[in-house]
């Protein structure tokens, strides 16, 4: 009697590709963005299809069995192939690509995503504004957005296996001040005249824990405190009546759009670096995607993007990702 026919769902196969690769079902559940019970689920399925043991587990590690090391590049290549076929779909479908660009207006992100509408007019970018590059990754591995910008290195190292990413800009750091602050009469601002200060850098929005983090960074050997976690304010009327209420700076970048009733500062001694990075989930492929990636490229050229600035501050993990090209 012939075995019987055995046709693994996809799903089970990147399941099985992602506990190999990682060989740890927390990470691997992570970087799928499903819960680690489900994967586990589908890992012992997948087995009972094949009638294969795939793993050896244990409390402290997990290992490829002979099964499994044999399985790996067939498994591979399955999933490469229907990739392929998944994009050369989408591409003749010629789906929206949704772009988070953060904010509203000609930010680095606006400013890419406007080029590359011109690079690629018969294709549909579409802007999306998730404020924060943390809150974004989480929509990018489910397939709700397609791009995002922001710091790639303020991700968590799970999200980051699931997603690639193209550096684009080192974005100087501003502060924005009440129009009456003492400091709001300087040209620009060293960052050590912040010292003393209370400085609202996103801290309780989770969206945007990347730029939380790298506020931290700075501020903490300079004597600068964080302001405490508050409400989350959206659009330009109601930020800038929460910043007139608290009277608290706000960290931004020179970009960052004018608020009513205050100004914005260029920081200084050091000039503090917003590393910027497009970002979109690996294996990713559409003409708008190529469209973004083509003009985030041909910004960085003419205006410079991507040179360090003299003086410019940026922690050891954005330099290592910075230098790296997509």
């Amino acid at each position: 009697m012939p075995a019987p026919a055995v046709h693994p769902d996809p799903r089970l196969l990147r399941a099985f590709v992602a506990v190999a690769e990682e060989l740890h079902f927390t990470r691997a559940a992570a970087r799928l963005y499903i819960a680690q019970q489900a994967l586990s689920r589908d890992v012992r399925r997948l087995e009972r299809e094949l009638g294969a043991e795939l793993f050896l587990r244990t409390t402290r590690q997990v290992s490829l069995t002979s099964d499994g090391e044999r399985l790996l590049p067939l498994a591979r290549r399955v999933l490469a192939a229907q990739d392929d076929l998944l994009a050369a779909f989408a591409a003749g479908q010629a789906r929206p690509l949704l772009v988070d660009v953060n904010t509203a207006g000609l930010g680095t992100g606006g400013r890419v995503l406007h080029r590359a509408r011109r690079l690629a007019p018969d294709c549909e970018l579409m802007a999306r504004y998730e404020s924060g590059l943390t809150g974004a990754a989480a929509e990018l591995l489910a397939g709700r957005l397609d791009a995002s910008f922001g710091r790639f290195a303020g991700l968590d190292p799970a999200l980051r296996a699931g997603l690639e990413q193209q550096p684009v800009r080192y974005e100087p750091m501003a502060v924005v001040l009440p129009e009456d602050h003492p400091l709001a009469a300087s040209a620009e601002v060293p960052v050590s005249a912040l010292a003393g200060e209370t400085v609202y850098a996103g801290a309780g929005n989770p969206g945007t824990r990347e730029w939380t983090d790298l506020a931290r960074r700075l501020f903490e050997p300079r004597g600068v405190r964080p302001a405490p976690p508050a409400p989350v304010a959206v659009g330009r009327e109601e930020s800038g009546r929460v910043l007139a209420k608290t009277g608290n700076p706000v960290l931004a970048v020179v970009d960052f759009p004018a608020l009513p009733g205050t100004v914005r500062r260029p920081l200084v001694d050091p000039v503090p670096l917003s590393p910027v990075s497009l970002v979109w989930r690996k294996g990713l492929t559409h003409p708008g995607l190529t469209a973004l990636r083509r003009a985030a490229a041909g910004i960085a050229r003419a205006e410079g993007w991507l040179r360090r600035p003299a003086g410019g501050w940026l922690p050891d993990a954005d330099e290592e990702v910075m230098s790296a090209r997509a």
